[in-house]
């Protein structure tokens, strides 16, 4: 069921919550510029397998409340944090993708994992996210062609064939943002480092990458796994930056395994 919830600076955020009575809970954050609908395809599984699942949108997009401002990783961290709280969550997974990974990393380290009995991180945009040069192309074609930069990510993004149906949803769910609020996130990425934040991470993290990921580099999650105490990292031979769909099947049993 789908339901809204406000967090502590008076944004709204839209939560689907799968399964409510599962037995162990999973809280899904998405990666830039998308929304929980990305996680579709574990959406469809996990909940059957007896877990409750919890998408998150976070401000700025999907279903959320789309204000000017919070996009640092600490007040995206702080959203959560509300959340948590709201939600009256225990022992719980906190998996994130992307940009999503470095939101659920930040909260790990911000909030001394409160809450959190696992930690699962997707291709995360971590210890750094974009290179200027990247930055800048993406906020360039933001301000001026925002479908056009969507049609970018989405081309960049997977190792395998995508059909046309399923890049144009994927399309749309990016296009769901609002622009002010998708150009933030690229400047955070640009500007915004994990370093510190990797020695605070104190629960058990699983690392899935995509060896082909073209956007951030496998050597990133390698080195996560170095500084990481407690960390697995599995690598996804056949996939880039999208593993929850280009080898979903070998993703959940995974995720399952190591909830």
């Amino acid at each position: 069921m789908g339901y809204y919830v406000t967090v502590d600076s008076g944004v709204i955020l839209y939560v689907e919550d799968i399964n409510p009575s599962g037995k162990k809970t999973i809280v899904f954050l998405h990666g830039w510029p998308l929304s929980h609908e990305q996680f579709e395809y574990q959406f469809n599984v996990l909940p059957a397998m007896g877990y409750r699942c919890i998408g998150v949108d976070w401000r700025g997009f999907g279903k959320s409340d789309r204000p000017m401002t919070g996009y640092s990783f600490n007040r995206l961290a702080d959203d959560i944090k509300s959340l948590v709280d709201a939600l009256r969550l225990k022992d719980f997974t906190l998996l994130g993708h992307s940009t999503g990974g470095a939101i659920a990393m930040r909260y790990v380290s911000r909030h001394n994992g409160y809450g959190v009995s696992k930690l699962v991180l997707v291709d995360a945009a971590a210890p750094t996210g974009f290179t200027a040069d990247t930055a800048s192309d993406f906020l360039k074609k933001n301000l001026n062609d925002r479908p056009q930069m969507m049609q970018d990510v989405t081309d960049g993004f997977f190792f395998q064939y995508i059909t046309k149906p399923f890049s144009d949803w994927f399309m749309q769910m990016g296009l769901q943002a609002a622009s002010w609020s998708t150009a933030a996130i690229i400047i955070t990425l640009r500007d915004e480092k994990l370093y510190t934040d990797l020695p605070k991470i104190n629960v058990p993290t699983l690392i899935i990458h995509g060896v082909h990921d073209k956007v951030i580099p496998f050597a990133q999650a390698q080195e996560l796994n170095q500084k990481i105490r407690n960390s697995i990292l599995v690598p996804f031979h056949y996939s880039g930056h999208g593993p929850f769909w280009e080898e979903h099947d070998k993703f959940n049993q995974l995720i399952a395994q190591f909830v």
